[in-house]
């Protein structure tokens, strides 16, 4: 009832119909899928094949007219439109490739069937307060955050309908950043990314073939700084609760000579976190050069994260979340007197370099090409104080003091990673703005690895030197991936779209065999992931879509190292049904989605112990994903707006077994549950913001979020969850300018009005001791009421 009820106020007035063509104003060829709307409204259509639109007004006036189109130069026109006005447009070809071709060929469109949402720069410079990248994502359908250090700062996480992070494909400009072996995104090493980027779209469900770790649930494709005609220079300064500051210098050249631009970017941000020592100190740069000719781009782009941050990845024990909630044992130590202490440099420290090289060439003129090199450079490690660690573990000898044969030492260690990921992306795009376009592409990816260990401190170090290296082991992966996708105009109002992809993963390692002795492994893996879509236009309000999509993954490197090849899981499978209905009003937009997420042997924690002795996932045969997602945005009146989005899901694993340390007879207890649900996935997630412009570059926004409660296992038992919780949020800005300085803004941020006491985050074990079962689960609590506030200077 309350969708219907929102449509009735687009229906109220007299309405005004705006008709007429789109055509090149070179040749007068029509210009099909064209998007024509009003600025400051949700009223838009695009142009049929034969370059019609027919634009339904709310009443008769003047109103500012956009049109867009890849590869034309945006128009807007001021038209004053009576009861039934014609006006053609002729739109001119862009003088240069744009950057928009870069990322084309893995985003989704509007034709495709697909469930995605797209993020705006302007949209994203208003919430841009120096959080990562998942918290300016919160708002939208399906996701949840979460923070280990409380505040939005450091490692943070997202989650999508409830699918993690390692099942989420990113890419940076067409780029996979996904790391290659736990093939997670990890966001702490690309500190304030966002003021460097242009758009992201989030694509929910399989979505269209990309290159990278697989999209088995979601992908997030970002695309950086595009060119900007005009010089500029911006100074970004802020600072907020638990000492979080923020310092961001953008600036750019415009356009030298007609054909050149240089942009660049320098970041820091320190924060304490809201957890005890959870500090943050990040710097990262953002460079970019590129040629911009009539029919191609090269394009350079470099940006770099340096992180060290106070680790506050252990949690904190449920029975401590109500009195002691900011507790970190991360560094806890006893010293000779028994004294507990907590190690200064308890710290993760890791510095990461992306290269990457982009040419675009218009071959003619519906026919793009698209190809890029990559580099990226990765090293660090993180440090722990031990105590009492067996020196044996550490291939140090025991030490001899007088009589006594010392085994154990208090230490230091050091866990390195160093590693290197190149190769290359391409694409081949075809747009006749007629009835069909389509794409190839692909993909070549190397990744080698180096991990190993160092002890660089031992109270009893016997003959070992300093950094004494008691592990090292490489890895090498390479991921090769060619696709193919088609879009087909059948007519005005039925669009069809397919999608075919061929991957091809080879992975080398050392593991274990089932003597727990380490051997050299390989593993290789081919996956077919097809795809299909259609979209049926109703009217220029209504739309229905369909989709179709399989994907598929490959354990990550944990299941293989600490498995043998006779205990070795299996790659997992998805068959990603989703329809939806979307209506585009004068004032309301709305939209509805189901989806329908099938598994096969999706992977996940049984607390079942393997042959070699290891905690590793396991396949499970059967579990799903389905839900409903709601979409509304309405323009309430023209300086009012609220929107909205809701999921309501089921998450199931069919049969599922539980196994669990039993201390008192040895070995494990199997505990069985039929049709539970699915770890860290609610049944309800809803989001809401209101938005008003009191006068001309003032913004206030009110935003609520609401996350059901989750399961810390598989064994929906109501002793190991998180509680639901729902937060607000305000955000006041305003913009205005000086003689001198093009624009000054002002913001402030209210996270967490209601100081709501939440955790986003958690895990559990359990085990049988004593004759008594007992579970302990341990919580990310996460910030009550703080504020953030910045000043923006642009020249």
């Amino acid at each position: 009832m309350a969708l219907p009820a929102l449509l009735l106020p687009a229906t109220l007035s007299a309405q005004v119909t705006l008709s007429g063509s789109v055509t090149d104003k070179e040749n007068n060829n029509p210009l099909a899928f064209a998007g024509i709307g009003v600025s400051g409204t949700f009223i838009g259509v695009q142009s049929g094949i034969d370059g019609k639109y027919n634009l339904v007004l709310p009443k008769a006036g003047k109103y500012a007219v956009y049109i867009r189109l890849l590869g034309y130069r945006p128009l807007t026109d001021t038209i004053d439109v009576n009861e039934n006005t014609t006006h053609d447009f002729q739109l001119e070809p862009n003088a240069k490739v744009i950057d928009e071709v870069i990322v084309i060929s893995t985003r989704a469109s509007d034709k495709s069937g697909l469930a995605f949402t797209n993020v705006s720069k302007e949209e994203l410079e208003k919430q841009n307060f120096g959080q990562d990248v998942p918290y300016v994502l919160n708002q939208l359908p399906s996701v949840v955050t979460t923070s280990d250090a409380g505040a939005g700062i450091g490692y943070t996480g997202i989650r999508v309908r409830g699918t993690d992070g390692t099942r989420i494909n990113v890419t940076i400009n067409g780029i996979p950043v996904n790391d290659a072996e736990s093939q997670g995104a990890f966001w702490v090493d690309f500190p304030d990314l966002l003021s460097s980027t242009d758009n992201i779209q989030l694509q929910r469900g399989v979505g269209t073939s990309t290159n990278g770790a697989g999209a088995f649930g979601a992908s997030l494709n970002m695309q950086t700084s595009t060119m900007r005609e005009k010089a500029y220079g911006e100074i970004m300064s802020g600072y907020g609760s638990f000492n979080t500051q923020r310092q961001t210098v953008n600036f750019g050249t415009g356009l030298l000579n007609d054909h050149w631009t240089v942009d660049g970017r320098l970041s820091r941000i320190l924060s304490d976190g809201y957890i005890d020592r959870a500090s943050a100190d990040m710097k990262s740069y953002y460079l970019s050069g590129g040629y911009y000719g009539k029919k191609a781009i090269v394009k350079a782009v470099v940006f770099s994260g340096l992180e060290k941050t106070y680790q506050a990845w252990y949690g904190v024990p449920e029975s401590y979340a109500d009195t002691n909630r900011t507790y970190n044992a991360a560094g806890l130590h006893t010293d000779a007197r028994g004294n507990l202490l907590f190690y200064e440099n308890q710290t993760d420290n890791y510095h990461q370099d992306n290269y990457q090289l982009h040419y675009a060439q218009r071959i003619k003129e519906n026919w793009h090409l698209n190809t890029a090199l990559h580099y990226t450079k990765g090293r660090g490690y993180y440090e722990e104080y031990k105590d009492d660690e067996t020196l044996y573990d550490y291939n140090i000898e025991a030490a001899i003091i007088g009589n006594d044969t010392i085994t154990t030492s208090d230490l230091i260690r050091r866990k390195w990673l160093d590693n290197d990921f190149y190769g290359m992306t391409w694409s081949l795009n075809y747009n006749g703005n007629k009835r069909f376009s389509a794409n190839i592409g692909g993909g070549a990816n190397r990744y080698d690895g180096s991990h190993f260990g160092r002890v660089i401190w031992a109270q009893y170090a016997s003959n070992s030197s300093m950094d004494w290296e008691y592990y090292n082991n490489d890895a090498q992966k390479t991921d090769v991936n060619v696709y193919a996708k088609a879009g087909y105009a059948a007519g005005n109002k039925l669009n069809l779209f397919g999608d075919i992809q061929y991957r091809m993963i080879g992975y080398d390692f050392l593991g274990i065999d089932q003597n727990a002795l380490p051997v050299d492994q390989s593993v290789q893996l081919n996956f077919f992931n097809p795809k299909a879509g259609l979209r049926y236009d109703v009217n220029d309000k209504h739309a229905v879509y369909a989709s179709f999509s399989m994907g598929n993954k490959e354990p990550n490197r944990d299941d293989y190292t600490q498995s043998s090849p006779a205990s070795r899981p299996e790659h997992e499978s998805l068959q990603d049904a989703e329809a939806g209905w979307k209506f585009n009003g004068n004032k309301v937009q709305a939209g509805v989605n189901l989806y329908y997420m099938n598994y096969k042997n999706q992977l996940v924690l049984t607390g079942k112990v393997n042959d070699v002795g290891s905690y590793t996932r396991t396949n499970v045969d059967k579990s799903f994903r389905r839900g409903v997602e709601l979409e509304v945005n309405w323009k309430m009146i023209p300086k009012l707006s609220l929107s909205g989005n809701a999921t309501l899901s089921q998450n199931k694993i069919l049969d599922f077994e539980e196994f669990i340390d039993d201390y008192d007879n040895g070995g494990q207890l199997l505990f069985m549950y039929a049709e539970t649900d699915i770890a860290f996935s609610p049944a309800a997630i809803g989001a809401a913001k209101l938005e008003y412009e009191p006068c001309k570059g003032a913004s206030i926004a009110f935003t609520g979020k609401y996350v059901g409660e989750q399961f810390l296992d598989n064994t929906a038992s109501d002793n190991r969850k998180l509680d639901a919780y729902f937060i607000s949020d305000m955000r006041f800005g305003y913009k205005f300018s000086l003689k001198k300085i093009r624009e000054i803004g002002l913001a402030f941020q209210l996270n967490n009005l209601l100081n709501t006491m939440y955790s986003s985050n958690g895990y559990t074990f359990s085990y049988q001791y004593g004759n008594e079962l007992i579970t302990e689960n341990y919580v990310y609590p996460q910030a009550g009421l703080n504020f953030m506030t910045m000043l923006t200077l642009k020249f």
